[in-house]
């Protein structure tokens, strides 16, 4: 009895720590990871994206023809900019080596097949204003998964690159859009091609006029409270910086102050996530989920967290994120994203919006591009800041402005 007691009592405990296994964070970001980007990557692969993207609009678009041209670029190259650390990672268990082989493969086709001429998902990078926008995210996702670029053969580097140069024909908003501009010449910068400084400059020159204070900027000359901090102006600034000053000192003046405010806006963040996941609905680009939060998963990626913040922490907040914006059942289509924060909420699109654009929610994802080992993943649960106020902790302490 004692023998077959103790063989019941291992079996039980092989079966709860293999339960345990699976349902860890990362299985549960890596399972979301395969069924937000495998219809836009697996189609695009195939050539055939413009075939099998749903041509669903805003309600109130304000260029049916135009956004649906566009749709296609916008999915693509926010989906790999999202995936693209995880692509640039080695290494893992059998199952994530798999898994990531097979969006490589996936990723160099479909890159080949939005630049070729003759393919049928040839994607437009140069009609109207909002090429300039998902081009500079084509371009952040090589900066940040050198592999894809080392990996791609001379002519579609050709073509990527005669893309990426006609969106310079292309002026900016006067608004966050200048640092679409200066991320493709960062690109330039890093990969050794000839780059525009000026652009460069201008963006961070400009971005430091519009601070306002506290770790956050206006989105041109009016501020605006929306999460465009995050979609955008914090990722943004902090990446273009970063390659640049590997170059020239030109831009040391920047360095600090960037620095802080990045540090202070990721501690809004965090306390900006609430105990079960959830998070204020305010501003436009709504529907974009999860990307609400790009700039404290990329600290949390690029090891920047302030101190503060533990990687634990972050990860189970970001989980809770991920988990609420996705749980319900409406938030696929026939494998598509639909419209919405929280499922199928078609009222909360704004103009701009298609199936396309919603894919900038896969920025939550960057971490993954932390091995398995790395205290993001590896250390053990913690509570975030709304958690331990909202269920009585005194282990918070009081928050303070940045001068």
């Amino acid at each position: 009895m004692n023998k077959r007691f103790l063989i019941a009592c291992i079996l039980v405990s092989t079966s709860i720590f293999a339960q345990q296994k699976k349902d860890t964070d990362r299985a549960f970001w890596l399972r979301h990871l395969d069924q937000l980007a495998r219809p836009v990557m697996r189609s695009l692969a195939n050539d055939s994206l413009k075939i099998q993207l749903p041509k669903a609009l805003s309600k109130r678009t304000d260029s049916p023809q135009t956004r649906l041209e566009v749709a296609y670029l916008e999915a693509f190259a926010r989906t790999l900019c999202g995936i693209a650390p995880w692509l640039n990672l080695e290494g893992g268990s059998a199952t994530e080596i798999a898994l990531r082989n097979q969006y490589r493969t996936w990723s160099l086709k479909a890159i080949s097949n939005a630049v070729n001429p003759q393919a049928k998902d040839y994607m437009t990078f140069e009609k109207g204003g909002q090429p300039l926008v998902d081009a500079s995210f084509l371009a952040l996702s090589f900066v940040r998964c050198p592999w894809l670029w080392e990996h791609l053969d001379p002519k579609t580097k050709e073509q990527v690159v005669e893309a990426l140069l006609k969106t310079r024909k292309i002026k900016p908003v006067f608004s966050n859009w200048i640092l679409f501009s200066g991320m493709i010449e960062a690109f330039f910068c890093q990969y050794g091609y000839q780059w525009d400084v000026v652009r460069v400059e201008y963006c961070l020159r400009q971005f430091d006029q519009w601070y306002v204070g506290d770790g956050v900027y206006s989105d041109g000359d009016s501020y605006h409270w929306d999460y465009y901090n995050s979609f955008v102006i914090h990722p943004y600034l902090n990446q273009i910086l970063a390659i640049v000053s590997r170059k020239t000192k030109d831009f040391n003046w920047a360095i600090d102050k960037i620095a802080k405010r990045s540090e202070r806006y990721a501690l809004i963040q965090e306390r900006l996530i609430n105990s079960d996941g959830s998070y204020p609905i305010t501003g436009r680009s709504i529907v974009y989920r999860g990307a609400a939060f790009q700039h404290l998963a990329d600290v949390a990626w690029q090891h920047k967290l302030p101190a503060e913040l533990s990687p634990a922490q972050v990860r189970c907040a970001l989980t809770a994120v991920l988990k609420k914006t996705t749980e319900s059942p409406s938030t696929f289509k026939d494998g598509w994203l639909t419209f919405g924060v929280y499922g199928n909420q078609g009222d909360l699109a704004d103009v701009y919006n298609n199936t396309g654009s919603l894919y900038l929610c896969s920025v939550i994802l960057l971490p993954l591009g932390l091995p398995e080992s790395d205290p993001f993943w590896n250390n053990p649960a913690e509570k975030w800041t709304a958690q331990k106020v909202w269920t009585g902790e005194d282990t918070v302490h009081n928050d303070h402005a940045l001068d």
